[in-house]
């Protein structure tokens, strides 16, 4: 990776980590602060393992593998069972989220029990 790309993918982290801090969570770039180890691209979203790349042809299936694989190493070094999710845009495009299926599910499910838990 060329020192462009790398600029290129700090600058998305730092992006992406202020996108969600609009959201209310305290993110930051992981890789500043870990190393590469198994941490996320970005921090501080509970519970996501976040895989983050800004590129213009992305294969989602090696971006999602890389993530579920950092996810098993952050796993072992500290503990965490952090779904694994890739946060990926194009230029002039907005930021999408792409997960293995059976984990959008279990998010779902969490969604769906607290639904019903407030409905009652």
């Amino acid at each position: 990776m060329g020192k462009m790309s790398k600029e290129k993918g700090k600058r998305a982290e730092r992006e992406l980590a202020g996108i969600l801090r609009g959201y209310g969570y305290d993110c930051h770039r992981g890789q500043q602060y870990n190393g590469a180890d198994g941490s996320a691209d970005v921090v501080g979203l509970p519970g996501i393992h976040i895989e983050c790349k800004r590129v213009e042809k992305l294969n989602l299936y090696e971006a999602v593998n890389q993530a579920v694989a950092d996810s098993i190493e952050g796993l072992c070094a500290q503990e965490t069972d952090d779904i694994p999710a890739v946060f990926h845009r194009k230029n002039n495009r907005g930021w999408l989220v792409t997960m293995r299926l059976d984990d959008w599910i279990e998010i779902y499910r969490e969604y769906e029990a607290n639904k019903e838990t407030e409905e009652n």
